[in-house]
């Protein structure tokens, strides 16, 4: 080859590469504009649920009858939605305690166990107190979202529930 003269595989590819990977302020801009509206519009989906949640009005259900549990016997019931296991306990003191069904680690179904007084998760062990909801072992995050309740003419009402 020459010298001074171009390379053969330069004539047949002549694109310089300072040129080929130049961004244009206004193709910058574009993608600026169009990521943070995006963000905008889906921060706004989240924020508007959240506010349309905390408005709604608190529903009130009857979940049974304060005579139809005996102390450590529980009963599955539906709150605040029918797509909302929750299980209503009455514990060994004879008070009320009600809780969502859904472990907070993978939502498996938890169940109560009469003889060790706590819930339990069959999944992957997790453990929550009977009287508090509270974490006692396993892998579970959080406590279980508690439901708050009512006793009033001898039902057991749900007034609310705790966010998940």
């Amino acid at each position: 080859m020459k010298e001074g003269s171009t390379p053969k595989w330069r004539e047949d590819f002549p694109t310089l590469w300072s040129r080929d990977t130049y961004v244009t302020r206004r193709d910058f801009s574009r993608f600026l504009v169009l990521v943070s509206g995006a963000t905008v519009v889906g921060n706004s989906y989240f924020v508007a649920r959240k506010y349309q949640e905390e408005q709604a009005p608190k529903t009130t259900k009857e979940v049974a009858l304060v005579d139809e549990l005996g102390e450590g016997q529980v009963k599955l019931f539906r709150y605040p939605t029918e797509d909302d296991p929750a299980l209503l306990i009455r514990l060994t003191n004879g008070e009320f305690v009600a809780y969502k069904q859904r472990c907070t680690h993978l939502s498996c179904p938890v169940h109560y166990a009469k003889n060790t007084d706590r819930l339990e998760c069959p999944c992957h062990n997790g453990a929550f107190d009977a009287k508090t909801g509270a974490v006692l072992s396993g892998p579970p995050p959080r406590p279980l979202p508690k439901i708050h309740l009512k006793v009033e003419e001898g039902k057991v009402f749900a007034i609310g529930a705790d966010e998940t």
